[in-house]
């Protein structure tokens, strides 16, 4: 049987990811999750911590993002299928890169969003194959293309 590799992108304040992964367990799917280094202060100062300080700002996050990117487009490049979360308390400018490298990758992406993103996120939506609004809507995804099942309906 056939483990399928799920890449979980995008913010880091809420519980989304857990969420999902208690239920895809629940509903009994094959599945390996893999993400971003998701503790914030440690995925700002890897760079600086491992490589040498920087006095100047960018140069520290840049040696960062550059330690991060290792990850994850190894990562996404591995990935069966990539779900990009955007949340409403900050904007994640880095997700929307995410989505992006997943789109130019080829990669099934489902993007997780609330209404009030929908204009500002239309190019990345219309790159999707799915959006949802939920976690547990992408439980139900995943389900159905992992699966063929879908709830109500019998084979």
């Amino acid at each position: 049987m056939k483990i399928w590799k799920i890449y979980l992108s995008g913010e880091i304040h809420s519980d989304w990811r857990e969420q999902i992964e208690a239920g895809a367990k629940a509903a009994d799917l094959p599945v390996e999750f893999a993400g971003p280094v998701t503790h914030h202060e440690a995925s700002d100062d890897c760079g600086v911590a491992i490589l040498g300080e920087e006095p100047n700002k960018f140069w520290h996050d840049h040696k960062g993002a550059q330690l991060n990117a290792i990850r994850t487009r190894t990562l996404i490049s591995e990935a069966d299928v990539v779900v990009v979360r955007f949340g409403e308390k900050y904007k994640q400018w880095n997700a929307a890169f995410d989505a992006g490298y997943a789109a130019a990758l080829n990669k099934p992406t489902i993007v997780m969003h609330g209404p009030d993103h929908q204009h500002a996120l239309k190019e990345v939506d219309a790159a999707a194959l799915a959006v949802a609004v939920t976690s547990e809507e992408v439980v139900q995804l995943l389900t159905y293309v992992i699966k063929g099942e879908l709830a109500g309906y019998t084979n």
